[in-house]
């Protein structure tokens, strides 16, 4: 027993013509043969699909198999005489109003364009803050100098006798029709008589060629320059391909760069961290001082405004965020074991909880957690 075409299609009764058409070219090019070859299901489904799209798109039709199903085609009251509600016609009529623009239509296309190339550029963390010119190697395909990119040896060409210049081709599989490029004119409808003897007709040919990239001051990873022009020669004389740059920076040993902002790590020991201390960091444009203050806690940030980047995109500069880590001593004198030992008899009782109040709040919180798992 046949389907509803309103199920077939996933639509209501009421479903306007958009609504048929959207939910036809939706299953049409899920099911479609080119898509699912040799899958005799796939296949069906499309055929099915097909069929409910003929009948509930032309309003006659669809009005009969309102009154009367599926009963209305079998005996010949579609109009067909009773060759079915669909299969008498042409399928390229359906593929020219539809699906023009996704399987190729049935207008005559020119050679296509040259493909886009990407060439992944490694960069400094310097070079990508302060702009700089880069030359670049990129292998492709160029027009061929003998022929000029025409890929005809006399300049010469004639219409293609596939497909008599129209520059598609329509191919039958079963009771599917649908239209192609012409394999032979590659959609051009015109044919070279003389290949060039260098590019053998194709108009162009392998070359690696120098190109100088000017890159903006501020790019960041992932960033893109585009060349337009620069990438892979069409074949026979068409529009060339562009070229995107696309930007890698290297990771740098002191900075870490998140947007406009920078980030380092500043290592100090731990008897500056409990002093004070003034310390010279590192910036992109040279060291500046910074006071540590008395008691300052590892992972402690300072910031540093405007000292980060401006990248391409903003009008100022970010920041950058010294980090402080203290570093614990290491290689230590007799002397200097002494001094600690003896620093370190001073923490007695309460005492020790006073000076170390993240320390004194991790048991506290330990005890608290035991407490609850014994209650």
């Amino acid at each position: 027993m046949k389907r509803c075409y309103y199920e077939i299609l996933s639509v209501e009764k009421t479903a306007s013509e958009d609504e048929l058409k959207k939910s036809y070219r939706r299953l049409a090019m899920k099911f479609h043969p080119d898509r699912n070859p040799d899958d005799k299901e796939a296949e069906e489904r499309f055929k099915e699909a097909k069929e409910a799209w003929e009948v509930l798109s032309d309003p006659g039709k669809r009005r009969l198999y309102d009154q009367h199903g599926h009963a209305a085609f079998e005996q010949g009251m579609g109009g067909r005489g009773g060759g079915g509600p669909g299969f008498g016609g042409d399928m390229g009529d359906i593929f020219g109003d539809i699906f023009g623009e996704i399987f190729g239509g049935g207008r005559r296309q020119g050679p296509r364009r040259g493909a886009d190339l990407r060439y992944i550029l490694e960069l400094d963390l310097e070079e990508a803050v302060s702009g700089i010119e880069k030359r670049i190697e990129v292998p492709s395909l160029v027009a061929c100098e003998t022929c000029d990119g025409s890929g005809s040896e006399d300049g010469k060409t004639e219409t293609c006798p596939t497909c008599r210049g129209h520059g598609r081709v329509r191919m039958q599989q079963g009771i599917f029709s649908v239209q192609q490029a012409c394999p032979h004119c590659g959609g051009s409808g015109r044919r070279i008589s003389k290949p060039c003897g260098d590019c053998e007709g194709e108009g162009r040919v392998e070359h690696t060629r120098t190109l100088a990239v000017k890159i903006p001051a501020g790019v960041d990873v992932g960033d893109r320059i585009r060349l337009a022009g620069e990438g892979e020669a069409g074949p026979a004389g068409a529009q060339a391909g562009d070229l995107y740059v696309e930007i890698n920076v290297r990771p740098h040993p002191i900075f870490q760069r998140d947007g406009d902002d920078l980030y380092c790590e500043v290592p100090i020991r731990f008897s500056q961290a409990a002093l004070g201390d003034t310390i010279t960091v590192p910036t992109l444009g040279g060291e500046v001082e910074i006071k540590v203050p008395m008691e300052t806690q590892t992972g402690k940030l300072f910031r540093l405004r405007g000292k980060g980047v401006r990248s391409v995109r903003s009008r100022e500069p970010g920041d950058l965020h010294c980090r402080v880590v203290i570093e614990t001593p290491v290689n230590l004198t007799k002397r200097q074991r002494e001094l600690l030992e003896e620093f370190e008899g001073t923490f007695e009782g309460d005492q020790a909880r006073r000076h170390s109040p993240r320390s004194s709040g991790f048991l506290d919180g330990v005890k608290a957690f035991w407490e609850r798992m014994t209650s």
